[in-house]
């Protein structure tokens, strides 16, 4: 306890931030005291600095070197400072130069003015966008602009209590998220930041970007759009308080989508998110509000963003015209991927290990390269010759020239086209995702996550499968098991475990990156007799309940 104090204390005495350094004193005269609960609580906040991970840091605002902070950040640009200047030749010219784009979320306008200062002190030059805006706008910019990087303050679609620090690279990068060697360089010249005080900071000196980068952007976007389709399409929208809801309307409206609704109630960006459990249209309840909207205007479609808009939810009257239902992101990623290779699009598609096989079986069809890569847009994005990517977490990359990330309000200008296109022709979106199953079998995919406050729980499931794989699944024995972490399957190592059976199930476990999750990812696939569909989904609903109780056990996690 004695080790615990003594680094509060200099940590204490190093932060630059009066609102943490008295929370932190308060915690520390608490445990100073004997208090064991705020004894707990300093120990967390001491266990080590946030490390980077999914393209940079994420965690719980508050003080202390485990914590989002104005002391991490300004470590954190000056490592990335140092990392540039030592081993990055500048993209154009002699000088480096980074964008940094913030959002709505508590504390996000702070940590871009300090990552400003500290890289602006380094000498680089510095660009800031004009306001509040969503992350793609962000990842266009470092194209656009030809940045060297980007830096992104956002937490994505993570509690109101955490924000993040996303680091996108470009030059031979192409303005991709963060990965290896370059997340653990960075992390060592964080490591070797002495003290907060040490890290210049320029008063002033860095730019705002003008308003000319974020209207290209919307003519990006609205782009994706073939001119001249139809356009008959009642949109209601929802940006879950974030910051993607006047973007994302502008890019539809100026694409053609003017018959648009937005759920008042989640327009406006609030840290708070007050009318939802959790701010990501994957939980349940999320989109109820734009689903009872949708009902009252007879809607034919609802589009949800999540609270940074790199991410993209789809719900369509339900198939048997009672009520609405949300489409799992494997069925939007193949709808889109079928669309675009439709339209003649070139290029490789590509998807995550997690998601669903049926994008490749579409490439196939359509005579184009089809890759696999390991979770997460910054693997997807570095596909040579990327044409279209996507994961099932409803990320989708539709225009990787412009954007070399997920892109929630692109997808959502493509959404709308091959929505508006299809009815059109007289027909829906379900319609498509038969005739997909018809040709190429029903994939049917669906997801066992186990939320732990012990992360020693995830490590010591992980462990029991490694020593005690299942042998078989929902009947059917296991004729493939890859250790991810050991390379197997072709991949760079990762956590992670795939087992495929006999019959095509197919079972991936691995950590979240970004919460304390166990996710395991589901895919039957059962081909389709005779065209009857709803045979075939019965079939796979059947196998996916019994994979889940195979999994579950095998896990040994309360579910």
């Amino acid at each position: 306890m004695t080790d615990v104090l003594e680094q509060a204390r200099a940590w204490l005495a190093d932060d630059p931030d009066p609102a943490t350094r008295a929370e932190l004193q308060t915690v520390l005269d608490a445990a100073a005291t004997g208090d064991d609960a705020a004894t707990a609580d300093l120990a967390d906040r001491f266990t080590g600095i946030l490390q980077f991970g999914t393209a940079g840091l994420r965690g719980a605002i508050g003080a202390g070197p485990n914590r989002m902070n104005r002391a991490v950040v300004i470590r954190a640009a000056a490592g990335l400072a140092a990392y540039l200047l030592a081993a990055r030749t500048p993209v154009n010219g002699a000088r480096h130069r980074v964008v940094i784009g913030y959002d709505a979320r508590y504390r996000s306008f702070d940590f871009a003015t300090d990552t400003a200062a500290v890289l602006t002190a380094a000498g680089i030059e510095a660009l800031v966008l004009p306001r509040l805006l969503p992350t793609p706008v962000l990842a266009f910019s470092v194209r656009r602009l030809s940045a060297d990087a980007g830096v992104m303050v956002t937490a994505s679609h993570n509690p109101p209590q955490d924000n993040g620090y996303k680091v996108y690279l470009g030059g031979p990068d192409g303005g991709s998220q963060l990965v290896a060697p370059a997340d653990a360089e960075i992390a060592a010249h964080i490591d070797a930041v002495t003290s907060v005080a040490s890290v210049p900071r320029a008063p002033d000196g860095w730019a705002e970007i003008g308003e000319d980068v974020v209207t290209a952007y919307l003519a990006s976007a609205a782009g994706v759009a073939a001119p001249g389709g139809p356009r008959d399409l009642r949109i209601v929208h929802t940006s879950l308080h974030g910051v993607g809801g006047v973007t994302a309307g502008e890019a539809l409206i100026r694409a053609g989508f003017t018959d648009l609704h937005t759920v008042a109630e989640q327009a406006e960006p609030d840290p708070d998110f007050p009318t939802v459990a959790f701010p990501n249209p994957e939980e349940p309840g999320a989109i109820d509000l734009a689903l009872a909207l949708a009902q009252r205007v007879e809607a034919d479609i609802v589009i949800a963003n999540d609270p940074d808009a790199d991410r993209c939810a789809v719900a369509l009257p339900a198939r048997s015209g009672d009520g609405w239902a949300m489409l799992h992101g494997d069925e939007v990623g193949a709808l889109l991927g079928e669309h675009l290779a439709a339209r003649g699009r070139t290029g490789v598609l590509a998807n995550s290990i997690v998601s669903s096989r049926l994008l490749g079986r579409i490439a196939a069809a359509h005579g184009l390269p089809h890759a696999e890569t390991l979770t997460g847009f910054k693997w997807i994005s570095r596909v040579p010759g990327l044409t279209y990517g996507y994961e099932e977490a409803l990320g989708y990359c539709v225009d990787p020239e412009s954007v070399r990330d997920k892109d929630g309000i692109s997808a959502a200008v493509l959404v709308a086209e091959l929505a508006a296109s299809t009815s059109a022709a007289g027909r829906t979106l379900w319609d498509v995702l038969d005739d997909l199953a018809v040709a190429h079998g029903l994939h049917a995919t669906d997801q066992l996550s186990v939320r732990v406050e012990d992360l020693s729980l995830i490590a010591a499931a992980m462990a029991r499968l490694r020593s005690a794989p299942p042998s078989s699944l929902a009947g059917s024995p296991v004729v493939t098991a890859d250790d991810l972490l050991a390379g197997d399957g072709g991949l760079p190592p990762t956590d992670g475990l795939r087992y495929v059976t006999a019959d095509s199930t197919r079972v991936v476990v691995r950590p979240s990156g970004t919460e304390p999750k166990l996710k395991c990812y589901l895919e039957v696939v059962v081909p389709v007799a005779d065209g009857d569909v709803p045979a075939a989904r019965t079939t796979a609903r059947d196998r996916l309940a019994a994979v889940r109780t195979d999994l579950g056990s095998a896990l040994g996690l309360p579910s």
